[in-house]
């Protein structure tokens, strides 16, 4: 037992001995080639084996012989093992540098092609990472191109809205004061009417970037469907009346629902005038609402005529007014943009489709009830 202990103790002492060894010469060759750290490490085995085996045979006296023996068929091991260790090494080198090589293209041109040969999991998992990640990328960057587009458009249309009741009240203002109006109190209607679109858009566009800037706060209480549109239906009933057209909210049942009434509010006045003023005369505007799973789905539904089916992902995008037809006589093309932020706010979906004679908008809102 005693030499049993004795030989455990002398090969420890020299497996340690190198491995102190391996430990420095990592330290030392860190920024190296990861091949130099696998050659190293494989020395560090082979020579700890080698110096255990050395101790030993020289505590129990080996003849020269054996001595001999023994460290030649270490030192074929240990050849034999480097020589492993070296050939995996150079290939695990290549394959990082075609995937470096490929992170500079993807760098440069933006999209990342996975190397086509074979490679460890590790680097096959980080190149899967990587398409992963350019395909995000490329997502991201078709959203941020739609974005500026949306908002070149945005600036275009609002310069233009705002340029014309300005230069309806410069020119009203100017008659006034040549005193070469003969009815001045028509004037002054006209151009309070004007007033009252200007600050209705600066109104959205304020509203607008709360939404994108993420300052929206919400106070969400548990509040009556049905009242709820009912008090949008009581607030569009005027614009209906003016513009002949029907408000229809039989299709809405009392389902009880956590908003912010104030949002949601503003919410269906939004799609309600621009449901009234895309309906003609004599048509019928109607709202309804349903249960789905864990949801609850408002819908209104209009008579326009439909909206061009490669307009219709664009509905809810920033000053988009689709075609001249559905241009409203105000507004800059915010209300649904602000309808769309307001229902994300809530963690809820917007959705439109054309149905026979119109179309239709979904507000697709969770239910916790």
């Amino acid at each position: 037992m005693r030499d049993l202990l004795l030989i455990a103790l002398y090969a420890l002492l020299g497996a340690v001995g190198a491995g102190i060894l391996g430990a420095v010469a990592l330290r030392i060759l860190r920024r190296r080639s990861v091949a130099v750290a696998l050659a190293v490490v494989t020395a560090v085995a082979v020579f700890a084996m080698l110096a255990g085996t050395l101790a030993v045979a020289w505590a129990m006296f080996l003849s020269s012989h054996d001595l001999f023996v023994v460290t030649t068929v270490v030192a074929v091991a240990a050849a034999v093992s480097l020589g492993s260790a070296l050939l995996l090494g150079r290939q695990l080198v290549r394959r990082c540098r075609e995937l470096v090589q490929a992170a500079n293209e993807f760098g440069r041109v933006g999209v990342f092609t996975a190397p086509a040969v074979p490679a460890p999991a590790e680097i096959a998992a980080l190149s899967r990472e990587l398409a992963l990640t350019s395909e995000r990328l490329a997502v991201s960057r078709e959203r941020e191109r739609a974005l500026e587009t949306s908002r070149r458009e945005l600036v275009a249309w609002i310069s233009h809205d705002l340029r014309t009741p300005l230069a309806g009240l410069r020119a009203m203002s100017e008659a006034l004061e040549d005193g070469v109006v003969s009815d001045p109190a028509r004037y002054h209607q006209q151009m309070r009417a004007e007033v009252e679109r200007l600050n209705s858009m600066v109104t959205d566009l304020f509203e607008l970037s709360r939404i994108h800037a993420g300052a929206l706060t919400l106070s969400p209480t548990r509040v009556s469907l049905y009242d709820l549109v009912g008090d949008a239906l009581a607030g569009a009933d005027a614009l209906a009346r003016e513009q002949g057209v029907r408000l229809n909210g039989a299709g809405v049942t009392p389902l009880p629902i956590e908003v912010d009434g104030k949002e949601m509010t503003r919410v269906l006045s939004n799609l309600l005038v621009n449901a009234i003023r895309h309906t003609p005369p004599d048509g019928t505007v109607a709202v309804a609402a349903e249960r789905r799973a864990d949801a609850v789905v408002l819908s209104v539904t209009d008579a326009c005529g439909g909206i061009p089916e490669e307009d219709l992902p664009r509905v809810f995008d920033t000053g988009w007014r689709g075609s001249q037809a559905r241009t409203p006589p105000s507004g800059a093309g915010l209300g649904l943009a602000i309808v769309r932020g307001i229902v994300e706010a809530h963690a809820g979906q917007t959705n439109v489709h054309n149905v026979p004679g119109g179309c239709r908008f979904e507000l697709i809102l969770p239910n916790h009830a």
